[in-house]
């Protein structure tokens, strides 16, 4: 499968973080940015809508589920999926209302979602 034109942002406060994701999707193929927070986010999002957004949810400034908030709004159709250490229900329950694809917790296997995000991707249309 040709990934190069799919785009994943990856959004995270830690920077080892958003590094071993680009590295790894670039690896894959995939078109690759990252941000540090929230705000940073949105305008990369409004500029150029990825294909996927890969969201954590602990960030300084605005968290995930407020970042979250503000791309559903702009743009309903925005495959995310949240990546959190912590397995907080009722944020879950709330993102999932949203429309999160899917969340993941940390530490997390890249091997797993490698396949979660391929899976999306093949069911979303190209962004």
């Amino acid at each position: 499968m040709d990934f190069s034109k799919y785009s994943i942002l990856v959004v995270d406060d830690q920077t080892g973080v958003r590094r071993l994701l680009q590295e790894t999707f670039r690896e894959e193929g995939y078109n690759v940015d990252t941000a540090k927070e929230g705000a940073e986010a949105l305008v990369k999002i409004k500029e150029s809508p990825p294909s996927l957004v890969l969201l954590d949810m602990k960030m300084p400034g605005m968290n995930g589920l407020e970042t979250l908030h503000q791309i559903i709004k702009d743009n309903p159709a925005q495959a995310v999926i949240m990546m959190t250490a912590y397995e907080e229900l009722e944020v879950v329950q709330e993102a999932r209302k949203l429309g999160v694809k899917d969340y993941i917790t940390k530490p997390f296997d890249l091997n797993y979602l490698k396949e979660l995000i391929k899976s999306i991707l093949c069911k979303t249309p190209k962004g």
